[in-house]
């Protein structure tokens, strides 16, 4: 995912990370310096929900502006030559255990 806020806040006028600093804290989001630093510069650590909302609601913006999806950026999945799964971590391939069915219930 891409942080687009910048651009967002931009379209709107605010060319400051102070001033949306300010603004965000007008609607109760109190943010330290260093966290405004890395929202504003597009590389958030964390951006909670709660966060999230007060940030849509200053800029007038959907969640769709602020996240751009980058589908190219994830990695594609591996396939193996046999048909057997692969466990996550394993060198062999995962077969189902042979049983009757249920577990019986403790004592």
């Amino acid at each position: 995912m891409k942080w687009n806020l910048r651009l967002a806040a931009a379209n709107r006028g605010i060319w400051k990370a102070s001033e949306f600093q300010r603004m965000l804290a007008e609607r109760g989001l109190v943010i330290s310096a260093g966290k405004m630093s890395g929202l504003w510069s597009g590389s958030p650590n964390v951006v909670k929900l709660d966060e999230l909302d007060v940030i849509c609601t200053v800029l007038g913006c959907g969640v769709d502006e602020l996240l751009i999806p980058e589908p190219e950026n994830v990695a594609q999945p591996c396939h193996h030559d046999n048909d057997q799964s692969m466990a996550v971590g394993q060198d062999r391939p995962v077969a189902p255990r042979a049983g009757g069915g249920r577990s019986l219930p403790p004592r």
